[in-house]
């Protein structure tokens, strides 16, 4: 690929210039699926080439969760031997205090990035991480069927539903699912979660200015609505889906719509794909009355305080989340960039439609709250999709559920956020 080669050869000569005297050793810490290992393996072979320094990955689960819980334990101990983590975009205050300040070393890259990416990454005034790529969720769709039944993309989750229901019983017995989604309880829900509630105008749970606001009557019928999808348009299994899970029966065309992040494009048009060159995407639907809102997520490169060698870490940082990197990666794989310009590349356009058409999208995501709730953002987020979960499986109602989790967010908070 070109760009890629380009780097590559940027790099070598870099290197006859100006190599290093002695070489380090650094690692970086990263959970992710096959594919963001081997976008993170490409770059740090680049960067290799120009510093002569060698950078070992460490694998993690999938599952955000269960990183940030390893993540924690190893900043807590002071543990020297991971220089890099890969972090998600609503760890910052959480982890900040065991994270280089990057203000200084890295403005000049700062400045390239879309503003509300950057400053979702300060705390008190300190730049804990860089942003390594965006990512802002699609709603997947089978033109192909669409297409045969004479519809168009749905602009609300209620056209979503009943597009669903009618291609299902025209297709009968063929073990085509109207939807699936991420449904287990785990972070994943969380961004589901938000979207529909945000897109009924029912709130962000917890307000910028702290406020609890999630028990109300549009969060309630966003919820109500979406626990009617199991067993409907959605399978049951749906509850235990992450991302994989639902790319899986998407994948083997057996699904109708997908709410996914962009990283399944790309796979979704391999070679081996079953719904290669059948589908497109657009945004997320609407809830009544509201508008669509696509969770902002995406991760970032932050290094620890506990670093053998700090400087040689920052360096690998700006190295691997500058616009030359994220350009790869958008090629790659869709990664989103967080470098506005990327956007415009004719070459990302070429071979990743998906990602000059998503500048918008990321632009306007909303936030998931992170900031507002601070340290105990893992706590309310593990509250809320708790929530949902049980809504959605029928244990409990909507309301029922919804205010119970009031009662928690508001014992949680207290005298207030920490």
């Amino acid at each position: 690929m070109k760009s890629m080669k380009l780097w590559f050869a940027l790099a070598a000569g870099v290197a006859l210039i100006s190599g290093p005297a002695s070489a380090v050793e650094l690692s970086i810490v990263s959970g992710a699926t096959g594919q963001d290992i081997e976008d993170i393996r490409a770059g740090i072979a680049a960067y290799e080439k120009q510093t002569g320094n060698t950078v070992k990955i460490v694998e993690m689960p999938n599952s955000s969760t269960d990183q940030f819980g390893q993540y924690r334990l190893w900043l807590s101990a002071g543990n020297p031997d991971i220089d890099v983590y890969r972090t998600d975009v609503v760890w910052a205050p959480q982890l900040a205090a065991h994270f280089v300040d990057l203000s200084d070393a890295a403005k000049d890259i700062a400045g390239q990035n879309i503003p509300s990416i950057i400053e979702s990454q300060k705390v008190e005034g300190k730049l804990v991480a860089l942003p390594m790529f965006a990512d802002a969720p699609a709603l997947y769709y089978r033109k192909d069927l669409l297409e045969k039944y004479g519809m168009e993309p749905p602009k609300t989750w209620a056209e979503l539903e009943k597009d669903a229901k009618q291609i299902l019983e025209k297709e009968g017995d063929s073990g085509l699912n109207g939807f699936v989604f991420q449904g287990a309880p785990y972070e994943g829900l969380t961004c589901n979660g938000l979207e529909w509630v945000a897109s009924h105008g029912g709130g962000q749970i917890v307000e910028p200015d702290g406020e609890i606001t999630i028990n109300n009557d549009k969060a309630v019928a966003a919820l109500k609505q979406a626990a009617g999808w199991i067993g409907t348009i959605a399978p049951q299994g749906v509850l235990s889906y992450q991302e994989e899970e639902a790319r899986g029966v998407w994948q083997t065309g057996k699904a109708i719509f997908m709410r996914n992040w962009p990283y399944a494009y790309a796979l979704s048009q391999s070679g081996e794909s079953a719904v290669k060159d059948k589908f497109a995407v657009v945004p997320l639907p609407a809830g009544e009355g509201g508008n669509p809102a696509a969770c902002l997520g995406g991760y970032n490169l932050a290094v620890s305080k506990y670093s053998r060698h700090p400087d040689d870490a920052v360096e690998l940082v700006k190295f691997l989340t500058s616009a030359d990197a994220q350009k790869d990666r958008a090629i790659r794989s869709a990664k989103l960039p967080t470098i506005g310009s990327v956007y415009e590349d004719p070459e990302v356009a070429k071979a990743q439609p998906i990602v000059a058409q998503w500048k918008d999208v990321v632009t306007n995501a909303v936030a998931r709250p992170s900031a507002p709730t601070k340290k105990q953002y893992n706590e309310v987020s593990k509250d809320f999709w708790t929530a949902v979960n049980e809504t959605l499986a029928g244990r409990g109602s909507a309301e029922e559920n919804l205010k119970q989790l009031d009662r928690q967010l508001k014992r949680l908070k207290r005298g207030g956020w920490e």
